[in-house]
């Protein structure tokens, strides 16, 4: 192992200039626009789907980008792929609603409306109607009218959560209601 040097660049004064002598200043890309001398920093694809860029200033980039349409490349077939492709995409976004009030005005938290969905009522259901459904519901998933019917028996279950969600809401909206 060589022994260990002492470094010049230590302290104060220092004994080199300042920004590394010798080293070339690095190369910087011009606007691929012709005739423009402003440095190319804007990537933009010369085609859709393609790794090929142009490079532009800003400005150019602008220009560019105003008159550029991503469909103009594609056959029709494919643009018309692209365009499902993205509007599935955007209906994803379309679902996660539960960040605000969704349905109905408000009066109803999800888990009720869900069982109001279970039960095919409308969100503005009354106890009623609620009442008539888990009835039809319930007679014709009953576990003794369906005897060794597995899905029938899984039917009946979720027909009784669904009402007890409706019901305890319909208990507290009710004492809230006397108080």
């Amino acid at each position: 192992m060589p022994p260990q040097r002492r470094n010049n660049d230590w302290g104060f004064p220092r004994w080199r200039p300042y920004g590394g002598a010798g080293r070339a200043p690095e190369a910087q890309r011009l606007c691929d626009r012709e005739g423009c001398t402003q440095p190319g920093n804007c990537p933009a694809p010369k085609a859709p789907n393609k790794p090929d860029r142009w490079y532009f200033c800003e400005a150019h980039a602008a220009e560019y980008n105003k008159r550029w349409n991503y469909f103009d490349a594609l056959t029709d077939a494919e643009a018309a792929e692209q365009e499902a492709k993205e509007q599935q995409g955007a209906r994803s976004y379309e679902r996660a609603k539960h960040w605000a009030w969704g349905e109905g005005d408000g009066s109803r938290s999800r888990a009720e409306l869900d069982a109001l969905k279970f039960f095919e009522l409308p969100i503005d259901a009354d106890e009623s109607q609620v009442k008539a459904a888990h009835r039809r519901m319930a007679k014709t998933n009953h576990p003794d009218l369906n005897p060794g019917d597995a899905d029938a028996a899984t039917r009946f279950q979720a027909t009784q959560a669904a009402y007890e969600v409706l019901r305890n809401a319909a208990e507290r909206r009710a004492a809230v209601r006397d108080a």
